[in-house]
């Protein structure tokens, strides 16, 4: 069993305020992650994370990460990238990647409504 908080259900119905320092406060695990609201056919996330997500693939749909505190690497196999604050990076669908944070590193991210978070898991690396 992997530590990941993930929440899919949707936290936000539409015109509700979405208060993210407040979420980001109550955020004790060391990777957590709740679907906060569907716009179209995609759902926005928060993450708030610490650690090291496991290599994985979204076949179906690309997912869009925003960084907006702490540092987020984003590992595929051809590439490592570092997050700053307020930059962003997309990977499409069928990239293995894999994410992770030194410390404690806040992002949102965007992707189909039907997205699994959890990716399929790529056992051989």
């Amino acid at each position: 069993m992997d530590y990941y908080r993930i929440f899919t259900n949707i936290a936000f119905n539409p015109l509700t305020l979405i208060d993210l320092p407040e979420l980001i406060n109550k955020a004790k695990d060391n990777w957590f992650n709740q679907t906060l609201c569907q716009v179209n056919k995609c759902v926005v996330r928060l993450g708030v994370v610490k650690g090291e997500f496991h290599w994985h693939k979204h076949e179906e749909s690309d997912e869009f990460f925003l960084n907006l505190e702490g540092k987020l690497i984003i590992e595929t196999k051809e590439n490592k990238i570092e997050l700053l604050p307020f930059q962003g990076f997309l990977v499409p669908r069928g990239i293995l990647h894999k994410t992770s944070a030194k410390e404690r590193t806040v992002i949102l991210m965007i992707g189909e409504s039907t997205i699994n978070p959890r990716g399929t898991r790529e056992l051989s690396s």
